[in-house]
């Protein structure tokens, strides 16, 4: 046999040997699958007789913006598969138009839209505008404390994106995009990802991105930091784009004969949502929608592992009972309760330290007897190591 034959051979066994994690690693993420359409359907429903609870998305662009080329057909379409309630839009600002204002506001196909921005300050911070601003493209020349002291005057929120390059940490923003789909995606590595995409994608796609998934520690732990001195939000943002794919023999009109997208608007809508409570006297509509998350009356849900519609949690101290995002008087002692749709690991942090845990359990409670800020992490520890469920935190004042 002749060399350049031997060498084909040694390079083709070498190439089907390293295919063997990725098959295992498809095993394991249909494992997984299986595990959560199971869990979907046995699920335990708790109903709360003052709030409704709706999910939908943070974070999401167009082509409007420039950095994607998906259509507002295609992000109606995946909101409405997903049966969102809402989704916040965030384009980027435009220099000769108001992105905010021509990206979609209102409801379609039952699925609420909340027109937003993405913007820059001068300072090198990020911030998702919300709702959005004509001048929001110019006031990209602003230091940080004057853009958000101008936005917060007209009741908009400021949403820190991109916290592990934030710099502007002292300043009164709103909230902190704790995980982001987008960025957390961006950190696979590259081989890797593109044989889970050939042996597993196809038949688990959101399963395949969710393998990936890892707490955002240091995002937590400076979003706890600032938690322990005052009211602030914490979210998950998708940064969803619809852009990452290829295709072949296309035109500017966009019409594509192969045409294959890694994050489409469906795939994506199905994992990492954000759950508002809004008052069941109060309608849904874009102020309650801004007012729940400048309230921190939300949660992270990581439905891709389970559906977390239900979740609640709450503090009475035998006077008033709040929820998530409000704050309580200490009192004789705060019982804060945990209920959640699956059996799990629950635990409770302090000022960002873990204060309680209890497994085996969708419920519990926990006497509080100090003052501080505490939320909770939901675990779902047979399906995946990072949290399932993440709160706001109730202020024990």
């Amino acid at each position: 046999m002749k060399i350049w034959k031997k060498i084909l051979l040694i390079l083709l066994g070498v190439f089907l040997l390293a295919q063997i994690p990725f098959i295992y690693r498809r095993f394991q993420i249909s494992n997984r699958a299986e595990k959560t359409n199971s869990l979907n359907a046995n699920r335990t429903n708790f109903s709360n007789p003052n709030f409704n609870e709706y999910k939908g998305i943070i974070h999401a662009h167009t082509n409007l913006g420039g950095h994607s080329t998906a259509t507002f057909d295609e992000l109606i379409d995946g909101a409405s598969k997903n049966n969102l309630d809402f989704v916040v839009m965030t384009e980027h600002t435009a220099e000769n138009f108001d992105s905010s204002a021509k990206t979609l506001n209102g409801v379609y196909k039952n699925t609420l839209f909340v027109g937003g921005n993405e913007v820059d300050t001068i300072s090198g911070d990020r911030f998702l505008l919300v709702s959005g601003s004509a001048e929001a493209f110019q006031d990209a020349n602003l230091e940080t404390p004057k853009f958000l002291e101008k936005y917060q005057a007209q009741s908009k929120i400021a949403l820190v994106t991109y916290p592990e390059k934030f710099k502007t940490w002292n300043s009164n923003f709103d909230g902190i995009e704790v995980f982001s789909l987008h960025t957390n995606a961006k950190k696979n590595i590259p081989y890797y990802a593109l044989f889970d995409l050939i042996w597993s994608f196809p038949s688990y796609p959101e399963q395949t991105f969710a393998q990936f998934f890892k707490r955002a520690d240091e995002n937590l732990k400076k979003f706890d930091e600032i938690a322990g001195q005052r009211k602030i939000t914490l979210f998950a943002g998708t940064d969803a784009h619809s852009n990452i794919g290829f295709h072949l023999f296309g035109d500017d009109a966009g019409n594509k004969l192969i045409n294959f997208k890694i994050d489409r608007y469906e795939t994506i809508f199905g994992m990492v949502r954000a759950h508002v409570l809004i008052a069941k006297d109060k309608q849904l509509n874009q102020q309650t929608v801004i007012d729940a998350i400048k309230r921190g009356n939300l949660f992270v849900g990581f439905d891709v592992f389970s559906d977390t519609t239900g979740f609640f949690f709450s503090a009475e101290n035998g006077a008033e009972t709040k929820i998530q995002g409000d704050e309580i008087a200490l009192a004789n002692g705060v019982k804060l309760k945990i209920s959640a749709p699956q059996i799990a690991r629950l635990v409770i942090f302090k000022n960002g330290e873990k204060i309680f845990e209890e497994s085996g359990k969708n419920e519990t409670i926990f006497e509080a007897k100090e003052k501080g800020a505490y939320r909770t992490e939901v675990y779902l520890d047979d399906v995946h190591e990072s949290p399932w469920i993440m709160s706001n935190p109730i202020y024990v004042r």
